[in-house]
């Protein structure tokens, strides 16, 4: 496994868990509320420093962070000069804010780690340019005989380092929409704009006809060379934003799946049964799988650069959705705390009373205990088939 790999997973992990204290921290700053500690990983404390009346730092179990904000219980002492600042005391639409916050972060990340991975890095395409000509078409496991026909790009005298401009006079803005073009068109005569040696003319060819999944295309024999293919910004904003949605679309599916991958995943891990790569996978295993691709041979610096990005993109957005689960201990089950005192508000207000006190989130820590649980069962589960039978890539 590729060490820097997987420190650069690790490393992007605490990143994003730090912007998604950081929402907590500024939106309850900004609200007013008190923030004492503002950390970095559990346990025993590691390096700290106070500014103003947070304290910021760093503790000894690399497993998350927090970031306390005072008043989050009704019960918890406070000072006569801290009350006012309480998180609970806050309007309803505040409170909301401070929790959504983090989600929000991690949103972001994910937007922002696909927007560098498009105008920055960039991604492997195949271009216009012309790598090979088939002599003939013949299927892939055979050679060409002197008896085969040629294929219609060989016939037609299209070369390797040929850059097909456009078909019939319509520009050619990428190969696989020109692809598209070429299956359409089995035995009709196309007009291929190509440009050699810098001088550009016109060549007719008349795409083959080949039977592929049942039905016909188009086949000239053209293998085109891969290339890297960067964006311009304005652009990357519209395509970040419909990879961003369609991450998050496969986030919430894979969330509604989960319990049904659950037996599954303790049959692979205890029952020696191949794992499965579109089931569960925990922390251990995603670091294993980014220092997988760092270490493949394969692929170029940018490719794995962008399988990174791609991967923290993921990873930030699941774990955006993820935490937005209406679940206590999570921000979203105080979500749905806030949203229930805020419907219990508007009732009293319409009913003519005052308002209602906040609801005890500690009456509700029995069901936040078994959530917890359930967690550290799926992390613990995850984490033993992370190390027992982990998921291979075939890079």
């Amino acid at each position: 496994m590729n060490i820097l790999g997987f420190l650069a997973f690790v490393v992007a992990l605490l990143f994003s868990v730090m912007v998604h204290e950081f929402g907590h921290f500024i939106t309850a700053r900004k609200f007013g509320m008190k923030v004492t500690e503002f950390f970095l990983g559990f346990g025993k404390k590691l390096w700290s420093f106070t500014r103003g009346e947070t304290e910021f730092g760093i503790k000894a179990i690399p497993a998350g962070g927090y970031c306390r904000i005072v008043g989050m219980s009704v019960h918890e002492e406070m000072s006569v000069e801290d009350s006012p600042r309480a998180f609970y005391t806050a309007s309803v639409p505040k409170r909301l804010i401070v929790l959504g916050a983090g989600s929000f972060l991690h949103f972001v990340l994910g937007f922002l780690a696909i927007f560098i991975l498009l105008t920055g890095v960039g991604t492997t395409v195949t271009t216009n340019v012309v790598g090979s000509v088939a002599q003939c078409l013949t299927p892939a496991t055979s050679t060409c005989t002197k008896s085969d026909t040629p294929s219609p790009a060989s016939a037609a005298g299209i070369r390797p380092g040929d850059k097909v401009l456009a078909i019939n006079g319509v520009e050619i803005k990428d190969w696989p929409s020109a692809v598209t073009k070429i299956r359409a068109s089995a035995g009709r005569t196309l007009i291929l704009t190509i440009e050699r040696g810098g001088v550009q003319s016109q060549i007719r060819v008349t795409p083959a006809a080949r039977k592929l999944d049942g039905k016909t295309v188009g086949q000239v024999g053209l293998i085109n060379k891969l290339g890297n293919k960067r964006v311009n910004p304005i652009s990357a904003i519209q395509q970040s934003s419909d990879i961003s949605r369609q991450l998050f679309t496969s986030s919430i599916s894979s969330l509604v799946k989960l319990p049904m991958k659950v037996v599954p995943l303790f049959k692979q891990t205890f029952g020696n049964e191949k794992r499965d790569p579109q089931g569960l996978v925990g922390v251990i295993g995603v670091a294993r799988v980014s220092a997988q691709t760092a270490s493949d041979p394969h692929l170029g610096t940018s490719e794995k650069i962008a399988t990174f990005l791609l991967i923290v993109a993921s990873l930030n957005i699941f774990v955006g959705i993820f935490n937005l689960l209406p679940l206590l201990p999570m921000d979203g089950g105080h979500i749905a705390v806030a949203l229930a005192d805020g419907v219990r508000r508007i009732w009293a207000r319409r009913r003519g009373r005052s308002a209602p006190a906040p609801i005890d989130v500690e009456k509700l820590t029995p069901i936040t205990i078994v959530v917890f649980v359930l967690l550290v069962a799926l992390s613990l589960l995850l984490l033993a088939a992370d190390i027992f039978n982990p998921v291979q890539l075939n890079l």
